[in-house]
């Protein structure tokens, strides 16, 4: 018998609460203490993925995408293919920074449907168009 889990990315931050407040507005959720441990803040989306944001005074964010830094790790926001731009003024609007890749593939010119960002504590994200089901 498997025992239930849930899962809970947690990020780190110098300013939890900053950080925390931008992903709750930019995934139109909502941000609260966690009922069991009192240092970690989450936040829920309205398809319910929760998000953590812990207090780290040390915080170094990663240094991606320079050559010799590790991205660690980053997030998938799905949006719908069509909303794309719109999502992408609200996440500058909020205090994200667009990063540009060495090569994402892209030709010359052109929109890609993947778009790479840091949230304001530095880690990455990225806006990816959500392709509909076939």
């Amino acid at each position: 018998m498997t025992v239930p889990k849930t899962t809970v990315l947690v990020l780190d931050s110098a300013e939890p609460e900053l950080l925390a407040r931008f992903y709750a507005e930019l995934l139109g959720g909502t941000a609260g203490p966690s009922p069991a441990d009192g240092d970690l803040l989450l936040v829920t989306g309205p398809a319910g993925a929760v998000l953590g944001v812990r207090r780290d005074p040390g915080h170094a964010p990663p240094s991606w995408p320079l050559p010799e830094g590790s991205q660690q790790a980053h997030l998938c926001i799905l949006v719908d293919a069509q909303s794309l731009d719109e999502a992408e003024r609200e996440a500058v609007a909020l205090g994200a920074r667009p990063v540009a890749a060495t090569d994402d593939g892209a030709a010359p010119g052109s929109r890609t449907t993947l778009r790479r960002y840091a949230d304001p504590a530095g880690h990455a994200f990225v806006l990816e168009a959500e392709t509909p089901p076939a």
